[in-house]
């Protein structure tokens, strides 16, 4: 029987859809007649969601009960005999109740679909066990229901829920999403604006990934190599070079000016893994040039650098590539084609950019041959002296026995000669002594003795037999003893760094690390410095000059070991940069080139252990100001909740006091319940104002912009403000436009404002609103007329802030002014085209 087919409704969050989604696609499949049957469907109260199952076929679910409550899921038994054509599954995530058939409910559909059944199902991107951590740590929730990512995987259909983050909060704040007592927990915690934001690309990013590996299959699976430009992928080739920052650029450039490409470099290291020691640090730059300019840096190992480019830019489907132009002579391209020549021969469709550089054409026209690599100067020049002695002795025994052993066991012996020079100096040490030992034979063992001439045939051909035998047996012998140096070498290399990488999962600290450092390499003492900025200049009386170890980078010890650690970078033995702001320094005995290769890399992996620490570390304090803040939203949330029955009830009974008396109450009992009252009521005033602003913090409060009449706007306020008795003086122009901003909301500023000003102005100095309009904006200004209290205490008022707060929010300024005689607040807004007349 063949399997069923999966498709699933992926969402970024709770609310998105997902569900009313699943529905709409079973009733499409309805409607073309298909069998479609619901087997379980979670509407969480949404109507609409509840309506859109009308007509569909419903299983009954079956009911268990755990630790005396009843729950209800989905019946696989009663779906199975059912044996539709589609199942409709919600939540693939969920964990069943215990003593269901099966743990997890991605099990249970993975039975129906083993019986042929079609399912469409529904999961958020939080429930991914991949995942898990990751939305852990933006949204600070740990998810107990996870499905492995396998499972997500094998679906023959995904399909992407989207909504924009402000739209799912104006739903969850209408109500479509939770009930309206969880909005506004959810608000501030789960469903944050920025939550929300990072939980949607994490979708959308997974989803793409899935693509990709969907578009990959198909290319494997049919044989295609040629790169499709479904997304333009430039590569630079580095080579460690100084061109490398230039190459760079110019394909960032390439990539800037092609919406949706992608940035890569590669290094190609040579076939035996190691790459030179003097290019590490220039390598290190240009990977870290390139991750800043958004591209991924990566390094392959291969003989033949074009064979090694195209191999990477087939497999990672490139579409250009960036390289950057010979540096050799032109006597040397002539005799073999560079790096670009080659790769542009071989590279079919791709796209292959020559860019020139400073360097190009600078090389040295015809290379020498060079010692091979891991033999060093003083091994070369101890086998070149091994021949000189041995050569001459193997000689003066040969003619001793030139009788027995002739021209052929010379040359046999000559042969030994060739392999002990190769296994001790390489190649180069090689095919001299080959060269030397040649001569020999020819002077003492052929016919006529002591000349170079040769007389017969068959002496010519063994010598030349004897030359190419010796260049190649030399060449392999070097190249064994190159490959076994290598081998015992890298072997080092892993087992320090092996043991370093040991320590550090292992959650070792600085000084544990730095003190494997020293054991491994024998110095006396290590340090890892970190700088910060230079103390500035002292000032001191007199024409002194300031001394030039003041206007250095100030250095801190991080972690050290040994006896009296060096300070600075420059005071050590070694030193190895670590980055911009770290250096590794070491007293002790000098290193070696290889040696010192291998401190940078441990020194690299120090560097990357501190710096772990140190995010490790804010991401704990980070994480303890967020609960924080959750705790003082939440804690703000409840009171301005719990404080606004009470404070209606104590207006009510001042209200029911006032009128207890039937010939009224006197007039002073009059005056103290109407202060009463106005206390009561500011005090509620105060509860909105912080409800208000915790929402506009959380990002809740809903903003329509429109062009808004200042007239209108200020007429509501002075409504709002009601009859007091105390009067504000308006200075209008008789023109103003329009202001952009939110009519409720600028309403809201105004008398929140004038309020205010009310409060702290006398009687006989009535506060005063001036408008004016300048280009493109509009500026309010609202004086009391009053001094400022003490430490600037007007300006940390409630109203005040949360004017602030919705002025921004809307896009405006809100500025005040301190002055002797009294306290101003200045709002300006933008402009529409509009104006107004009054």
């Amino acid at each position: 029987m063949a399997r069923g087919r999966l498709r699933i409704h992926l969402g970024a969050a709770p609310g998105v859809g997902k569900t009313y989604a699943m529905l709409q696609e079973g009733q499409r499949l309805r409607g073309q007649g298909a069998d479609v049957v619901i087997g379980l469907v979670e509407p969480h109260g949404r109507r609409l969601t509840a309506a859109l199952s009308e007509g569909l076929e419903t299983v009954p679910r079956h009911t268990l009960v755990h630790r005396g409550t009843a729950f209800t899921e989905m019946d696989l038994d009663a779906v199975l005999a059912r044996r539709p054509q589609v199942a409709l599954v919600d939540e693939l995530a969920h964990t069943n109740v215990p003593g269901s058939r099966n743990t997890k409910r991605w099990q249970d559909v993975d039975e129906l679909l083993d019986a042929g059944i079609d399912v469409v199902t529904t999961l958020n991107i939080q429930h991914l066990e991949s995942l898990n951590d990751v939305v852990r740590q933006i949204t600070g929730v740990t998810q107990h229901e996870t499905l492995p990512d396998e499972v997500a995987r094998r679906a023959d259909q995904i399909e992407l829920v989207d909504l924009l983050p402000e739209t799912l909060r104006r739903r969850l704040v209408h109500g479509d999403v939770y009930p309206q007592d969880r909005v506004e927990g959810a608000l501030t915690h789960y469903f944050r604006l920025g939550n929300l934001t990072a939980l949607r690309e994490l979708a959308l990013l997974w989803l793409a990934d899935r693509v990709e590996e969907g578009l990959q299959r198909y290319r494997a699976e049919h044989g295609i190599t040629a790169p499709w430009e479904t997304r333009e992928r430039i590569m630079v080739g580095l080579t460690g070079g100084p061109e490398g920052e230039t190459l760079i650029r110019r394909a960032a450039r390439i990539t800037t000016r092609t919406p949706g490409s992608e940035l890569l470099a590669l290094h190609v290291v040579p076939g035996n893994g190691l790459a030179q020691p003097n290019r590490l640090g220039v390598l290190a730059r240009q990977r870290a040039l390139v991750e800043s300019l958004g591209g991924s840096y990566h390094q392959t190992v291969g003989e033949d650098v074009p064979e090694a480019l195209l191999r990477f830019a087939e497999d990672e489907n490139v579409t250009q590539i960036v390289l950057g132009a010979s540096r050799r002579g032109r006597f040397s391209l002539l005799l073999r084609a560079g790096v670009g020549q080659r790769t542009i021969h071989r590279s079919g469709p791709i796209d292959v950019h020559i860019v020139t550089h400073e360097q190009a054409a600078k090389g040295p026209s015809l290379r020498l041959p060079r010692p091979a690599r891991g033999t060093g100067p003083a091994r070369l020049w101890s086998a070149l002296a091994g021949a000189a002695v041995l050569l001459p002795l193997l000689t003066l025994v040969l003619i001793a026995l030139r009788d027995r052993m002739g021209l052929p066991g010379a040359l046999v012996s000559y042969m030994l000669a060739v392999v002990l020079t190769a296994l001790v100096g390489g190649v180069l040490p090689a095919l001299v002594t080959a060269v030397a030992a040649g001569l020999l034979a020819d002077y003492y063992f052929t016919q006529p003795l002591h000349s170079l001439d040769v007389v017969h045939t068959i002496d010519v051909v063994a010598l030349a037999v004897f030359l190419a035998a010796a260049w190649l047996v030399g060449t392999a012998s070097g190249a064994a003893a190159r490959r076994t140096g290598q081998a015992r070498r890298a072997t080092s290399e892993a087992r320090v760094l092996s043991r370093l990488a040991a320590a550090m999962m292992r959650g070792q600290d600085l000084p544990t690390l730095l003190e494997q450092v020293r054991e491994n390499f024998s110095l006396t003492s290590v340090s890892l410095l970190e700088h910060g900025p230079g103390p500035g200049p002292v000032r001191e009386p007199g024409p002194v000059r300031e001394p030039e170890h003041a206007r250095e980078p100030r250095w801190y010890v991080v972690a050290s070991t040994g006896e009296r650690p060096p300070e600075r970078p420059h005071q050590g033995d070694v030193e190895v940069p670590i980055g911009d702001r770290l250096a590794l320094a070491a007293y002790g005995h000098g290193l070696s080139g290889d040696d010192q290769r291998i401190l940078s890399a441990c020194a690299t992996q120090i560097g990357i252990a501190h710096t772990h620490g140190a995010l490790t570390r804010h991401a704990a304090e980070t994480d303890t100001l967020a609960a924080a803040e959750r705790t003082r939203a939440s804690l703000l949330l409840t009171a301005s909740h719990d404080l606004r029955a009470p404070l209606r009830s104590a207006e009510d009974a001042l209200v029911r006091l006032r009128d207890l008396r039937p010939t009224g109450p006197s007039r002073e009992a009059s005056r103290l319940l109407a202060a009463a009252r106005s206390a009561v009521r500011r005090a509620a005033q105060l509860v909105t104002d912080l409800d208000d602003l915790s929402r506009l913090h959380a990002g809740a409060l809903d903003l329509y912009l429109r062009p808004v009449d200042l007239d209108e706007a200020l007429t509501a306020a002075l409504d709002d403000l009601g009859t007091s008795g105390r009067t504000i003086a308006l200075h209008l122009p008789e023109q103003l436009p329009y202001v952009i901003a939110d009519a409720a909301l600028l309403t809201r500023v105004l008398t929140a404002l004038g309020a205010d000003a009310l409060r702290h102005s006398t009687p006989d100095t009535p506060p005063t609103l001036t408008a004016g309009a300048r280009p493109e904006r509009l500026t309010v200004r609202i004086t009391d007329g009053t001094t400022s209290e003490p430490n600037g205490s007007r300006a940390d008022t409630l109203p005040l802030r949360l004017s602030r707060d919705l002025t921004e929010a809307m896009g405006g300024t809100l500025d005040h002014t301190t002055g002797t005689r009294a306290f101003a607040v200045t709002l300006t807004f933008p402009t529409s085209t509009h104006r107004a007349g009054r």
